[in-house]
């Protein structure tokens, strides 16, 4: 008995005689396009002109990609000022962070000590040579920081980020040190055989300091957060402005906020074997 063709496959063919597995590679190949685009858009190239040479693709194709884009909420167009990411991202970024176990399993503990101190807390990971703020509970202060979810900023200066190099061999340290001292619009870590020796300080107890080396009038307390093979997976830290944190209440807060990292590390499976050394 002849075969029988389904008529949709019939006039898709007539239209597009290409084979099943071209018309997917040319799709694949379109959705890579479009991401491309986002991507451009998200680190600065934001005309068409701009965004077609980075994609070494056609104006003509790249402008109804982008408004296609733009039909679905993924990206912005400001007449005269090009385009902007769209509200679609800004809930899928919500989204993947809520889904993220990590997050959702610290946002408690988290939410529970910036309500006990009145400070700002941070939750981070690692991202090459930079901290990432996965998450920040405002304290209850009024006071404004330059933290944000999504941003990175260097290891070395940030309290956050010294909490998480507790983690990395201390052998990685001074290139961490230096990657953070260059030129900028931060203070910077304190010089080199200072900070390796405040840095030794601070493994043995497990908690960190940053006395405004990231931002000046801002000091933090941050400690370590591990996993079931007591690798540093994430740091946490609390944050205020400078007379909220006398040397004092620094020391207070210290085994405050590794109390909090611990009982995060614990929803990961870690388990307290005695040592307070970041290293496996």
């Amino acid at each position: 008995m002849p075969t029988r063709t389904d008529p949709m496959t019939q006039t898709m063919d007539a239209i597009d005689p290409a084979t099943p597995e071209k018309r997917q590679a040319t799709g694949t190949q379109t959705l890579l396009r479009g991401l491309a685009a986002i991507e451009c858009v998200a680190t600065g190239t934001t005309e068409v002109k701009g965004i077609a040479a980075r994609l070494n693709t056609p104006r003509s194709t790249v402008h109804r990609m982008l408004n296609s884009l733009v039909a679905e909420g993924y990206l912005h167009h400001v007449p005269y000022k090009g385009y902007l990411l769209g509200p679609k991202l800004i809930q899928l970024g919500m989204k993947a962070l809520e889904q993220r176990p990590l997050v959702a399993l610290a946002r408690p503990h988290i939410e529970d000590l910036a309500r006990r101190t009145g400070d700002t807390v941070h939750l981070g990971v690692v991202d090459g040579g930079e901290v990432f703020y996965l998450d920040k509970i405002p304290g209850t202060r009024g006071l404004e920081m330059r933290s944000r979810v999504g941003l990175r900023m260097p290891l070395a200066s940030t309290g956050i980020g010294k909490a998480l190099m507790l983690g990395i061999p201390p052998s990685r340290w001074r290139e961490l040190h230096a990657a953070a001292s260059t030129p900028g619009d931060r203070p910077g870590p304190v010089p080199w055989p200072k900070y390796e020796k405040l840095m030794a300080g601070f493994l043995r107890r497990d908690w960190v300091l940053d006395l405004e080396e990231n931002e000046i009038g801002v000091r933090c307390v941050g400690a370590p957060v591990r996993d079931i093979s007591n690798q540093v997976v994430a740091a946490i830290s609390v944050a205020s402005a400078v007379p909220y944190m006398p040397d004092e209440r620094m020391a207070e807060l210290g085994p405050m906020v590794r109390a909090t990292a611990d009982a995060i590390s614990r929803e990961l499976g870690w388990k307290q074997d005695g040592s307070a050394t970041g290293l496996p």
